[in-house]
């Protein structure tokens, strides 16, 4: 049987570096074994399918992959449809009245451990807000990422045990979504 999955890269073609062109990665991809593969603009989201693994040992052989071909190690994060579809529907915040710039989800490749985030003062930060969900973290930014205190806040708790995380704005949430569906 055949899954339908979406790769989530961490960290490629951000200004400038780690530039991983997208028909190069669906060309490994698919000298990988995986078949159907399509990616979503130029950050690091493919969707595949493939008839073998699990979702931590197709993202090990993608990033052991990429490395070899591109001589650079990048994170990967490999969920099924149905998770990209239960993160989505999980969401604790009002997605359809939100501007999708307004709302990001941050993949983690395991569960977060919620004393990680206990010293952050939420009130501080209203009316921006996160919330934990099932290997997710969901952050509602009303002026956007770039200009979000809580963002930076987050983004500099060190992630350690090997934990990985990456995140992605709302419209590409929904867009992966509907590139996993069958």
């Amino acid at each position: 049987m055949t899954t339908t999955y979406a790769a989530l890269l961490r960290g490629i073609n951000v200004g400038g570096n780690r530039k991983l062109p997208m028909a190069g990665l669906r060309a490994l991809m698919q000298e990988t074994g995986y078949d159907d593969v399509r990616t979503h603009l130029q950050s690091g989201q493919a969707v595949f399918t493939c008839g073998h693994g699990d979702e931590e040992s197709l993202a090990a052989e993608l990033a052991a992959a990429i490395e070899a071909r591109f001589g650079f190690a990048v994170d990967v994060i490999v969920r099924d449809h149905a998770y990209l579809r239960a993160v989505a529907e999980a969401c604790p915040f009002p997605a359809a009245a939100l501007e999708p710039r307004q709302l990001h989800v941050t993949y983690l490749s395991a569960p977060a451990d919620p004393s990680r985030y206990a010293d952050i003062d939420r009130a501080a930060h209203l009316p921006e807000e996160f919330r934990l969900g099932d290997r997710a973290l969901y952050l509602y930014a009303p002026d956007g990422l770039g200009r979000s205190r809580l963002a930076e806040r987050l983004a500099r708790r060190p992630v350690t045990g090997g934990l990985i995380a990456t995140t992605r704005n709302w419209n590409t949430v929904v867009k992966l979504v509907e590139m996993t569906a069958d």
